[in-house]
């Protein structure tokens, strides 16, 4: 397979709604399928993310989008620290969303992605699901560390924890 274009970060607008939304889709089943009962696809949807992001770019969400190829492969967006459970934010900014696709991993799309959506160095948290070592080995090279909070998604029965920068 030839490497994949390199990508170009851009803001996102109400016309790359379905291009974030299969991204985030897509990325949730490469990432989760082991981890998810397979029941768990049937309401979560590609159809069913197209119009939360439909809701989330016609509001006043600022995402960022990665685009190689006329295609978006990778969208992330920031914004201020949120309470998760029981735990206060730390930070009053927060890593809220970052994926890419698997065929786009190990480009730099990711880490430009992050770059644009928290600066480096900044203070920053984010919150990642424990058990997936890729994402979390990732944000501890740009300086997130775990803190020891932990919350269990009551929903999805996976645990997250914040990383903090």
């Amino acid at each position: 397979m030839p490497p994949a274009a390199p990508a170009t970060v851009r803001p996102a607008t109400p016309d790359d709604a379905a291009g974030c939304a299969f991204v985030h889709h897509r990325s949730w089943v490469e990432a989760y399928s082991g981890l998810l009962p397979t029941g768990y696809w049937e309401s979560d949807t590609l159809e069913r993310r197209i119009a939360t992001w439909q809701r989330w770019l016609q509001g006043d969400l600022t995402a960022l989008v990665a685009e190689s190829g006329g295609q978006v492969v990778g969208v992330a967006f920031g914004s201020a620290g949120r309470k998760i459970g029981s735990f206060e934010p730390v930070r009053d900014r927060e890593l809220w969303l970052l994926y890419v696709l698997a065929a786009h991993h190990g480009t730099g799309t990711g880490q430009a992605l992050l770059d644009a959506a928290i600066p480096p160095e900044s203070p920053a948290q984010l919150w990642v699901l424990e058990e997936n070592p890729r994402a979390r080995r990732f944000y501890e090279r740009n300086g997130f560390l775990p803190d020891g909070a932990r919350v269990v998604d009551e929903r999805l029965n996976l645990a997250e924890v914040r990383h903090v920068r």
